[in-house]
């Protein structure tokens, strides 16, 4: 997405992303997220506004990366939510982080992102927060189809976008 923009509003365009739920945000909780543009001097600029003592702010110059981790650990936390609602361990879910990471990486490499983008807070950290947390809507969605609801039972039932379902169509028509 960010290319498109930058293409159309002719100006650099920054990615913020990375483990961080709202509702942790909101009290303060220490987090750590990466921003992201091609223009380093914008990253580091949009560093000094958003890091605070509870906010810590990384950058990179990897749009791509940041803006494709953000959006496939969707899929793999949809994945990890049903493999919690079909009452698998663990070690099925630390299988399915490992392998969808591999997954996102490959996908990542083939379309020009920079592999270590993938080793950093919006690959692994996010995957890690968004497969694990009861906070994460799209491992909710996911234990709600593993315990056996459909997937228009569990968006009736939702007030907030599952954005897991939709990135899976585009994932498939990336690959």
């Amino acid at each position: 997405m960010s290319m498109i923009a930058e293409e159309i509003l002719n100006r650099p365009i920054s990615v913020l992303s990375g483990p961080s739920h709202a509702e942790e945000v909101a009290k303060a909780i220490p987090c750590a997220v990466v921003i992201a543009s091609k223009d380093n001097f914008e990253s580091k600029k949009l560093q000094t506004y958003f890091m605070n003592d509870f906010f810590r702010v990384y950058t990179s110059t990897d749009c791509l990366g940041v803006e494709l981790g953000g959006a496939l650990k969707n899929i793999i936390a949809i994945a990890a939510g049903i493999s919690d609602g079909l009452g698998y361990g663990d070690n099925t879910k630390a299988a399915i982080i490992t392998r969808g990471l591999n997954e996102l990486k490959k996908l990542g490499k083939a379309l020009g992102a920079n592999d270590e983008t993938f080793t950093g807070l919006s690959g692994i950290g996010d995957l890690i927060v968004t497969c694990t947390s009861n906070h994460s809507r799209n491992r909710n969605a996911g234990v709600q189809l593993g315990l056996g609801k459909t997937y228009n039972q569990i968006l009736e039932n939702s007030m907030m976008v599952v954005e897991g379902i939709d990135n899976c169509d585009a994932a498939v028509k990336l690959s």
